[in-house]
């Protein structure tokens, strides 16, 4: 047997090794200009090296983010602007395209997809879907987006998510900002509220059990508790 081959039994008890993607690297022309714009939008500045020479890396994360991006002189070979479908993740699209107006960023205003149908007359985005002016009526996850871009033409687009898939989230319940938990909470209430309806009326003593299932289950992805 090749001693790299590891037996499936023994596969089984091996511990999972967490594998993060925490960097994206983002081409730019003019690192202080990028540097201006990215600052703009609010997210953290982690560092700013600068060899003196021939060498300079910047790196910026999002607010709630796991993940962090980097550009400078010398940092990719590829084309500035050449980075497009960068995903942020928000949970009230409408509240996070207002904070970037408030911040002087140019957005777009939000969309939502016609449900895979491709009409030809957009901008491709996810496979050359048709873009439908304005967020989603019934705000469903996955469906809203709104999209802008920094001065060499990378784009980004914020996309909406309440309720993720199942499967996506694993481990702990954790939430990226106490406006993200709020909203939570918020969810958590009105589907506590028809709860109550279906009970009959009645005021649910537990209802901080209840808030706490129903939470849990939507970021893991699962059907409400009932």
């Amino acid at each position: 047997m090749n001693t790299d081959e590891v037996p499936i039994n023994d596969a089984a008890r091996v511990a999972r090794v967490d594998t993060k993607l925490e960097i994206i690297v983002i081409p730019v022309s003019d690192v202080n200009r990028a540097k201006e714009f990215y600052g703009k939008l609010g997210w953290r500045l982690d560092a700013d090296y600068d060899n003196g020479a021939d060498f300079r890396v910047i790196q910026f994360t999002p607010p709630g983010s796991g993940c962090s991006v980097i550009f400078g002189k010398n940092v990719t070979a590829a084309a500035p602007g050449s980075a497009q479908g960068l995903y942020l993740i928000v949970s009230d699209i409408a509240a996070a395209r207002n904070e970037m107006l408030r911040r002087g960023v140019e957005i777009s205003d939000a969309f939502h997809d016609a449900g895979g149908v491709y009409a030809g007359l957009d901008e491709p985005y996810l496979f050359g879907r048709s873009r439908v002016s304005g967020p989603d009526p019934e705000h469903r996850s996955y469906r809203s987006f709104a999209p802008f871009h920094d001065p060499d033409g990378n784009g980004w687009l914020l996309q909406e998510i309440t309720t993720r898939l199942p499967g996506r989230v694993t481990g702990d319940t954790t939430y990226a900002s106490a406006s993200d938990l709020a909203q939570a909470l918020r969810r958590a209430g009105a589907a506590h509220g028809e709860h109550e309806k279906r009970t009959g009326g009645q005021h649910d003593e537990n209802w901080p059990d209840w808030y706490a299932e129903y939470m849990v289950r939507e970021q893991s992805g699962k059907e409400p508790p009932q």
